[in-house]
């Protein structure tokens, strides 16, 4: 009785704190390449502790998109699942790219 009691409380406490750490985070950016000038929009999801502020959104987008040329020019905004479809026809090809 004693032993599921605690693993009841065990997995409630465990279904309670999975739920915050498991939150979508995104961010939408603008990036560009020069010689010839190139620019682009994009979308990028990101780990929960990069969307505190636009400055750590902003260290890791340029991580993912310098390898490939990119730099980053701005962070537009970080938001959750709920902005996600309405931004996607609009970043195209870098929409969840990196």
């Amino acid at each position: 009785m004693k032993r599921t009691l605690l693993l009841s409380l065990g997995l409630i406490i465990g279904l309670g704190t999975a739920g915050p750490a498991a939150a979508a985070c995104f961010a939408d950016y603008k990036a560009k390449k020069d010689k010839p000038l190139r620019l682009h929009y994009g979308v990028i999801e990101l780990p929960a502790a990069a969307c505190d502020s636009r400055k750590t959104a902003a260290a890791e987008i340029t991580k993912r998109i310098r390898g490939d040329g990119w730099k980053l020019l701005n962070v537009m905004s970080t938001f959750g699942n709920d902005g996600l479809a309405e931004r996607k026809e609009s970043a195209g090809a870098f929409y969840l790219r990196y």
